[in-house]
């Protein structure tokens, strides 16, 4: 079974909002079992345009990774992420080849 992926590109506004965002989603993460590839970190973009922050978080399974967005605990953290950043989030299946 492939696994699933959030990969994150984030422009934080509030620091100390976003860190709110980051103590509530450490129980829907823990819950679907995701482990952080990518937290922040040097990074070049040599194409196309970039965010300030970067995050790659790795599920068990592509569904595991849908259902946690979808989650109330998750949909309650991204209420806190909102107000305070911009971002882009793709969910995406990992390649099983």
């Amino acid at each position: 079974m492939a696994k699933g992926y959030w990969i994150g590109r984030v422009d934080v506004d509030d620091v100390e909002g976003y860190q709110k965002y980051i103590t509530a989603n450490a129980k829907p993460f823990a819950n679907y079992g995701a482990r952080f590839l990518v937290r922040g970190g040097a990074f070049e973009t040599p194409e196309g345009s970039a965010r300030s922050r970067n995050v790659v978080i790795e599920f068990p399974s592509y569904q595991a990774a849908l259902e946690c967005y979808h989650s109330e605990d998750y949909q309650a953290a991204k209420a806190l992420r909102t107000p305070v950043s911009t971002g882009d989030i793709v969910i995406i299946e990992g390649y099983d080849g």
